[in-house]
């Protein structure tokens, strides 16, 4: 919609020049002359464009309901935060596995070398027999004194925060989406209304020309309706342009890569509801509802979580460890045919180099910043709310404005075609007229979808 604004400028430009021009029209015609060019007046000219440019309702129609249905289904980031919270949610098995009993299977077969010993390498017993055997280790975490439990906890506000992840990606697409489909829609009311200028000009411009061609009006009318129909030709271009750069994001957003074409459907109300009076009760809603909030909130008590375990890394571990198996070929020294033994064991960490203690203290600030953290997107959310609101506000005005703008340049044009009718104003008047219309149609348009994508922002900041 950007480039739109220079075409119209380019049209508004032009009129200075054309007035100046306008001082040496020629006296009106003669009052039997004017019912010849009576028909100049108010052509009723249905939208027909240039051959070249290719009509919006071509493709098929897609109202902003289905829009948003076909983004959550195809587009991949809502396939990535999705399988992102699967992922996470298997953090919490994981830290959970260290309660469960782990059981190892054993199969050994050794052949040795008679009267040897092993000397080198570790202390353990050195002696080595020929032997195959089996057997069953089990080992059992009694207690590791909160340290796994606080894993556990960890894991599960990890999960929780990404559930609220995804939660968050829906909206920002759905978001994306609404501002994607309105401008587009923009873009294709203004394509339309470009479409009916250019319409318009060329009509006029082929009765200008068969009356200057009877020297019924001057050859300064028809080079300025010619000029007029030249800068609507513009503006339908910059307006197809912007059109099909507008339906490219909106392809990309709802997650295809073709080019498809559609024809948008506007199911906006005439009176559409008014935005938000008060706009603290929407800072407090948006913190009471915003996912990315909760998100936040989930990896600052994970953070402190995961911080108590690494405190609790200076306590004891007791564990329970038993092994049973059978040696049904063995040498001679082994005199059994079966083993089995069963213990616990006693962990007290002493000293590691201040390991632990750098550990503890490396998540104690890491939680500490994930709580500021919290504190600066609530902060940043107010703001962003706050400011949403008040532009939701100054956008419904605009409609009200841009309304009265356009019956009052309906009003404009409807007086400049009789004058123009009756002999008493100059091609200069009625293209004016024209191009006041033109410039309030499309401001219409634009207040009109800008107030639907300030709607849905405020939606978006408010977690809804």
């Amino acid at each position: 919609m950007k480039n739109l604004p220079l075409s119209l400028l380019a049209l508004w430009m032009a009129a200075p020049l054309a007035i100046a021009q306008h001082a040496a029209l020629p006296d009106p015609p003669a009052p039997r002359l004017l019912a010849q060019a009576a028909n100049l007046a108010a052509p009723q000219v249905q939208p027909n464009p240039p051959a070249q440019q290719p009509q919006p309702s071509d493709g098929q129609k897609l109202t902003l309901s289905e829009a948003e249905r076909i983004a959550l289904q195809h587009n991949p980031n809502i396939s990535i935060a999705h399988l992102l919270q699967l992922a996470a949610a298997q953090g919490t098995r994981e830290a959970r596995s260290a309660e469960l009993p782990d059981a190892t299977a054993n199969l050994t077969g050794v052949g040795a070398h008679d009267n040897s010993r092993i000397t080198t390498g570790a202390l353990n017993n050195p002696i080595v027999y020929d032997r195959a055997a089996a057997g069953l280790t089990a080992r059992q975490l009694i207690t590791d004194f909160g340290r796994t439990h606080n894993l556990i906890r960890n894991a599960q506000s990890n999960a929780r925060a990404q559930l609220e992840t995804e939660r968050a990606t829906v909206e920002d697409i759905t978001l994306a989406v609404d501002q994607a489909f309105y401008q587009a829609l923009t873009a294709q009311s203004v394509l339309k209304v470009a479409q009916q200028t250019v319409a318009a000009r060329q009509a006029t411009g082929e009765q200008i020309n068969a009356l200057t061609s009877q020297k019924l009006r001057s050859t300064l009318d028809l080079s300025l309706a010619n000029v007029q129909v030249s800068q609507a030709q513009l503006l339908a271009v910059d307006a197809q342009n912007t059109f099909q750069t507008a339906l490219a994001s909106l392809n990309a957003i709802l997650g295809s890569e073709t080019n498809q074409s559609y024809e948008l459907v506007d199911e906006i109300p005439a009176d559409p509801p008014a935005p938000p009076a008060n706009s603290e009760d929407v800072v407090q809603l948006a913190l009471r509802s915003r996912p990315d909030l909760a998100a936040q909130n989930d990896r600052f008590t994970a953070a402190k979580q995961f911080a108590s375990a690494e405190h609790d890394l200076m306590r004891p571990t007791l564990s329970a460890l038993a092994t049973a198996g059978g040696t049904p070929v063995r040498a001679d020294q082994i005199q059994s045919s079966w083993y089995g033994a069963a213990g616990a064991n006693l962990s007290i960490p002493l000293f590691n180099g201040f390991e632990y203690s750098a550990r503890a203290k490396e998540a104690d600030l890491r939680a500490q910043a994930a709580s500021e953290q919290v504190r600066n997107l609530r902060d940043a959310i107010a703001r962003d709310v706050r400011t949403t609101v008040m532009n939701a506000q100054a956008t419904f005005q605009r409609i009200a404005v841009s309304k009265q703008l356009l019956d009052q340049a309906n009003t404009a044009m409807e007086l400049a075609q009789a004058r123009y009718k009756v002999g008493l104003s100059g091609i200069v008047e009625l293209t004016q007229a024209q191009l006041a219309q033109t410039q309030a149609e499309i401001g219409y348009a634009n207040a009109r979808y800008t107030y639907q994508t300030a709607l849905a922002e405020v939606r978006f900041q408010t977690g809804q």
